[in-house]
């Protein structure tokens, strides 16, 4: 039997190629038979940058940003080269891959509170961003995912020159909290001159709106650690801010727009770029190859940290599971935590969806040692799935 283990990453505990090796770990305890294909993934968050390079090599850039504190960190981006136009044959693009996660991302705030999620900035994407373009690609892709702030990706522009102003015509403070005074967007068109000839990308994990019951705040806010109040403060302040900035980019309803609140509001800001969005767990199908692996497996093994509603909306666990589905191959999850039903499950396109934390009775214990508690879980599962007769 042939196994194919397709994981994104589980939050900041394990990356995808850690939580891919430990299933494969755990699965050959008890079928140490069946082949187990490691194809570890991402969908534009945390991991991003490193399972692209897996699959495809290029240049890795290790840069020293703003971290989403202030903080000096080190970030992430990726140049490489890619197939051209169809038309061009012999012709390349030369893309540049940012990882927002790298510089912004949740597992550089360990302890979260109300005051670090209305402080969290994207300032070091910008960095990143500003670090490729020195490069002159053809093409950025920018992935967002498991950010930690909620800035409407106010300090990304910041660091390309675009700054938001309070009605006094000062700089605002970094940090979403900082976005209920702004009044101008100052510096736009020149940060879009910067960008002239470069195709900037969004390849994004969720598709929220900006603002609202489905917003960046409320959606994602408490897991950064706004409590009540400070939701309801950043969603305000978000408000304020999407109407400004579309009315500097000549989008009106850009905070309604499908993906403007990916990475805490990032997705807005590079919308008012000009960026085309895409699903990041599409896009890094494609460039590793899923479906050809697919094509030989008798059975996919994806996961992440967490499997709830918000998998559904364009996440990786969602996008494997849909492929699976069309190639007629049973996909199961095996994933930190589990809140969802089974028949959300099965609408997915799951077969099967599994709790480490359940397995060893409690979130703590699954953290204690996040591999080995997933190579445990692997290993009961394989009781079940595992030793079946090639479809």
């Amino acid at each position: 039997m042939r196994v194919l283990l397709a994981p994104d990453s589980f939050g900041g505990s394990l990356t995808a190629a850690e939580a891919a090796t430990a299933m494969a770990e755990g699965w050959a305890r008890t079928h140490p038979d069946d082949t187990t294909v490691l194809l570890p993934l991402a969908d534009g968050g945390t991991g991003f940058v490193e399972v692209l390079h897996t699959a495809r090599g290029g240049t890795r850039h290790d840069l020293e940003v703003t971290g989403p504190l202030g903080e000096r960190t080190t970030a992430t981006w990726l140049e490489l080269d890619g197939p051209g136009d169809a038309a061009e044959r012999s012709s390349t693009l030369r893309t540049a891959y940012v990882e927002s996660a790298s510089a912004c991302g949740l597992h550089l705030v360990p302890e979260r509170t109300p005051e670090t999620a209305a402080a969290a900035t994207s300032r070091g994407v910008g960095e990143l961003v500003a670090a490729a373009i020195e490069r002159r690609p053809d093409r950025i892709v920018v992935g967002l995912g498991g950010s930690a702030c909620t800035d409407g990706g106010a300090g990304m522009l910041a660091a390309l020159g675009a700054v938001a102003v309070d009605d006094h015509g000062h700089p605002l403070p970094d940090g979403g909290g900082a976005l209920a005074g702004v009044t101008r967007l100052v510096g736009l068109p020149g940060v879009r001159e910067r960008l002239a000839g470069v195709e900037l990308v969004v390849a994004a994990d969720v598709d929220h709106v900006l603002t609202g019951p489905e917003g960046a705040a409320a959606v994602f806010g408490p897991q950064k650690g706004a409590d009540e109040d400070t939701v309801a403060a950043l969603d305000a302040a978000l408000a304020t801010w999407g109407g400004v900035l579309g009315e500097e980019c000549g989008l009106p309803g850009l905070a309604g727009q499908p993906g403007t609140g990916a990475a805490g509001g990032l997705g807005a800001a590079l919308a008012a770029l000009g960026a085309a969005r895409v699903p990041g767990g599409e896009l890094v199908r494609d460039v590793a190859g899923l479906d050809a692996a697919m094509d030989r497996a008798d059975l996919v093994v994806t996961g992440e940290g967490r499997l709830d509603g918000q998998s559904l909306h364009g996440k990786l666990v969602s996008v494997v599971a849909a492929r699976a589905r069309e190639h007629e191959v049973p996909c199961i999850a095996l994933a930190g935590q589990v809140d969802m039903s089974t028949g959300e499950a099965t609408e997915a396109g799951l077969d099967g969806a599994y709790s480490v934390a359940a397995d060893v009775g409690s979130v703590e214990a699954a953290l204690a040692e996040p591999a080995a508690r997933l190579a445990d879980l692997a290993e009961g599962v394989a009781r079940r799935w595992g030793n079946r007769p090639p479809a």
